[in-house]
């Protein structure tokens, strides 16, 4: 199979987004409006209203040609996930809970370069992807599949067992002014994550606002930081400090639910001096910096993908989606698991596509126009999740500044 071509680089110049008209982190609102207090617009929906607010047209449309008994059985498994995750938030740590080998499921494809070697479904039939924490024989995972979807048949089901291990919420590491997507940023008290990319609000004050888009645990510190919190370029990990390495203030999140209910996106957008950062996402080849832009319009992701991303610790890296439509429970640790639902599975075209500190890259389809997909926020055993872009942006009331 051929190599992927690389992104088309733009000039190298360093031009910011400080030529387009946006405020200054508080400059449209007093203390009260940036630090979020008293202002309702930084309220998230719960998971079950997210969920309800999008239109979710591809999820339906996806289903509808997938076999009934494996939308049943992956219903079912959901079930389980979820309470699996609350068992697991009710626990003093995620070992106190047994039993439980199934972290995740979707619709996919038999994936021929995963590991094992299992026997393939026919090529082009649709099957349940059932990802695991450890390699079981297929009597093992099918008696475990049993036990939750109760005495119905499945020896005429196409089932399909990816390991991930325990799957962990995940260099460009330079700083850089004006900072591009693709690098190095956190909030003060993390290690480090990626910038994904940049954004706007779609409704006052919030239109006048570049942000930075990131996931949760990188920019809010998985629900734990304040609104206005500095969030600094390089992460701390890299020797990013505040305020001498700030670029923006949290200005956003989605919280993430620990306790087992439903999660579709793990993201948040941070508040951006304009002059600190830039449009463009950058990849390192060859020692010099190439600089290009990533497509604003949202493209469906679908089995069989080329999709790409830049991120802080694997730099540019090519993939395929392998499953959709997907349920995962996410180790956070601390004994903090988020249960997620409609997410995207990607396994790289050559070595893994990410890793720890690539969480919050922007995943964008590896063709003409290079349209966002999906953000990248977790990981393991050479399986990548990331949320649907749709959801995210829905969820933040944003739209893509690419």
């Amino acid at each position: 199979m051929a190599k992927p071509s690389k992104p088309t680089p733009r000039s190298g110049s360093s031009r910011s987004s400080s030529d387009d008209e946006f405020g200054n982190p508080g400059s449209d609102a007093g203390p009260e409006e940036q630090g979020g207090e008293g202002d309702e617009t930084f309220e998230a929906p719960s998971g079950d209203e997210l969920g309800a607010a999008v239109v979710d047209h591809e999820a339906a449309a996806i289903e509808a040609e997938v076999d009934d008994d494996i939308v049943s059985l992956k219903g079912e498994i959901e079930k389980k996930l979820a309470g699996d995750a609350r068992a697991m938030a009710a626990a003093a740590a995620v070992q106190e809970v047994e039993g439980s080998n199934i972290v995740g499921v979707g619709f996919g494809y038999g994936d021929p370069d995963a590991p094992g070697g299992e026997e393939m479904p026919p090529p082009g039939e649709m099957s349940l992807v059932v990802f695991t924490i450890e390699r079981q024989e297929n009597s093992q995972v099918m008696s475990e599949i049993s036990s939750v979807a109760g005495t119905r048949a499945l020896s005429e089901v196409p089932i399909v067992q990816v390991p991930v291990g325990v799957v962990d919420a995940l260099s460009h590491r330079f700083r850089a002014r004006p900072a591009p997507g693709g690098i190095s940023v956190g909030h003060r008290l993390i290690t480090a994550g990626t910038l994904g990319c940049l954004s706007v609000g779609l409704h006052a004050p919030r239109t006048s606002r570049l942000m930075v888009l990131s996931n949760n645990h990188v920019l809010a510190n998985s629900n734990v930081a304040s609104l206005g919190d500095c969030i600094c370029q390089p992460g701390p990990f890299d020797g990013g400090k505040c305020p001498q390495d700030q670029i923006a203030i949290l200005e956003r999140f989605v919280p993430i639910n620990f306790s087992g209910g439903i999660n579709y996106v793990d993201a948040a957008t941070g508040w951006a001096w304009p002059d600190r950062v830039r449009r463009e996402l950058v990849y390192l080849s060859g020692g010099t910096l190439h600089y290009f832009r990533a497509g604003a319009t949202p493209v469906a992701p679908t089995v069989g993908m080329l999709v790409g991303k830049t991120g802080r610790t694997t730099q540019l890296k090519s993939g395929r989606v392998t499953a959709i439509n997907v349920s995962v429970n996410v180790n956070y640790g601390g004994g903090r698991v988020g249960h997620f639902r409609d997410q995207i599975a990607i396994r790289g075209t050559s070595g893994d596509f990410s890793a720890g500190g690539d969480s919050g890259s922007l995943v964008w389809h590896w063709a003409t126009g290079l349209g966002a997909v999906g953000l990248l926020y977790a990981g393991g055993g050479g399986t990548t999740f990331a949320n649907r872009i749709t959801r995210v942006l829905s969820a933040l009331d944003i739209r893509l500044y690419t």
